[in-house]
């Protein structure tokens, strides 16, 4: 019986651990991950000081960082189930915790209750919009035209465009009153756009194979992008959100055309 029931003694396992070497290659994405998290944490900090544009430009610089992460695991074949997860985490805080805190501490706290009730749903709608995600991309059934679309805002795109009133308030402009009503409503708007099931451009397949003839218009482009950004940020944010919100009816017809033309094809093949 004692060979069927060996005493456990910690210090003798007969079964040594082993611990394989994890690949650079895996790690360099989780850590430009785990840069866009810090960023996000330090725009918290920021918004308790009192320093908006450092707030706002550290979650745009979490942006940055997490625009970046997937693309360089993918480039170095370093992705991986962590990776995933961790993202998603670090996403959630980055563009659904520290946003809220935001908007709460400039200009949704005149609302009290209310405000801070907002201010939960956006959170929500960003952690449920994430999980949606993580479940979304192990479907084997899904075409392959469907990955140049999300469905619903994505959480990083929703905060950037839920902080429009905040970049309109450190811009300088001067709010009529009862704007903190106009503000939630517009909170909410974007907190439904992250869990619908309307579809928005993802981008991700854009600029895989650039024409030879656009390379060198794509780098003064580019260049000029990133000089309107570092010149005129909160202008150049302003913008960009504008027309990213009238561009969501523009993909959600592309996306029904695509899914006509899918099902034609099933049809008669």
């Amino acid at each position: 019986m004692t060979d069927l029931f060996p005493p456990f003694e910690p210090d003798k396992d007969p079964r040594p651990r082993r611990f394989n070497a994890v690949p650079l290659r895996v790690l360099i994405p989780n850590l430009v991950t785990l840069l866009s998290l810090c960023a996000g944490l330090t725009a918290i900090r920021f918004a308790y000081e009192g320093q908006l544009r450092s707030a706002l430009l550290a979650i745009l610089v979490a942006a940055i960082f997490d625009g970046l992460d997937g693309r360089i695991a993918r480039l170095l074949k370093g992705t991986s189930r962590f990776g995933a997860e961790l993202d998603s985490l670090a996403d959630f805080l980055s563009f659904g915790v520290s946003p809220a805190i935001i908007l709460y501490i400039y200009g949704l706290n005149e609302l009290n209750s209310i405000g801070w009730i907002t201010v939960i749903l956006f959170s929500s709608a960003s952690a449920l919009r994430l999980a949606r995600f993580n479940v979304m991309i192990d479907d084997p059934a899904r075409p392959e035209w469907q990955k140049n679309f999300f469905i619903g805002i994505p959480a990083p795109a929703g905060a950037l465009t839920g902080l429009l009133p905040a970049y309109l308030l450190e811009l300088g402009l001067t709010v009529p009153p009862g704007f903190a009503a106009v503000e939630a409503a517009y909170i909410l708007f974007i907190a439904f756009m992250m869990v619908s099931r309307i579809p928005t451009y993802a981008g991700k397949t854009f600029g895989s194979r650039v024409p030879r003839e656009w390379v060198l218009p794509l780098f003064v482009i580019v260049i000029a992008v990133v000089a309107l950004l570092v010149t005129y940020t909160f202008q150049f944010l302003v913008v960009t959100t504008l027309i990213y919100l009238l561009l969501i009816p523009i993909g959600f017809r592309r996306y029904r055309a695509l899914e006509r033309l899918h099902r034609n094809a099933g049809a008669h093949p």
